[in-house]
């Protein structure tokens, strides 16, 4: 289990995290939610360990491994998407021929089987789903997602959710940081609802069948639950 408690985070005199507690249970999808400025990408630098907390813990699993795919993901322009996935196959230690090969099934998986494509022209939806596949290398026990499906189309965010949903099925842990409720509805299992660095609602979708996310978010909102 995955274990935050406590995280406290100040930027310039400004406190954007305030104590965010809340546990990641194996094999499940959990969203982060919350608006734009809620903590929930700072939360996940700091579980990733990309930024120092103030205050508080992270506790993770000995040896976990972690596949991290950004908001906005950047590649050089000038290599391929298979160049890439092999740069980053190798970085893991994987032989020449092995990381060919990695590369190769992911990519093909991704729906993104035209390897010698420059990411220079790559849709957002298809840079998007490189992310997802370079977050994949090396099969992490772990995926954490920050807003897979900002800016896609009807369309591209289905896709997205359809591989979420895969690799759910295979008991991966998906953390997903992301605004758009309908999507998180449709994927996760649990989550926890942010406002300016506070967890100020936990929801779970059998509890909560009664009443959709949107009500419940919309609802904790107008109230400023603490829980």
């Amino acid at each position: 289990m995955i274990k935050i408690h406590q995280l406290k985070k100040t930027y310039n005199k400004t406190p954007v995290l305030n104590g965010i507690d809340f546990d990641i249970r194996p094999g499940e999808v959990f969203a982060l939610l919350g608006g734009n400025g809620a903590g929930k990408t700072t939360t996940i630098k700091i579980l990733l360990g990309l930024t120092p907390a103030d205050g508080g813990t992270v506790e993770l699993p000995e040896g976990l491994t972690v596949g991290y795919s950004p908001e906005t993901p950047y590649f050089p322009p000038f290599m391929s998407g298979f160049e890439i996935m092999k740069y980053y196959a190798q970085l893991q230690g994987l032989s020449k021929k092995e990381a060919e090969r990695v590369a190769g099934e992911l990519l093909e998986e991704m729906g993104l089987e035209n390897t010698k494509t420059k990411v220079s022209h790559y849709s957002k939806g298809m840079l998007q789903r490189l992310a997802l596949a370079q977050a994949l290398i090396g099969d992490p026990e772990l995926l954490v997602l920050d807003e897979p499906t900002a800016g896609l189309d009807a369309l591209g965010r289905i896709e997205i959710l359809e591989l979420v949903r895969r690799y759910s099925q295979r008991g991966k842990t998906i953390l997903i940081n992301s605004h758009i409720l309908n999507d998180m509805e449709r994927v996760c299992d649990r989550g926890v609802i942010i406002r300016k660095g506070v967890v100020i609602r936990r929801w779970d979708k059998k509890q909560d069948c009664e009443r959709s996310l949107e009500d419940v978010f919309i609802a904790s909102m107008e109230e400023k639950i603490v829980c």
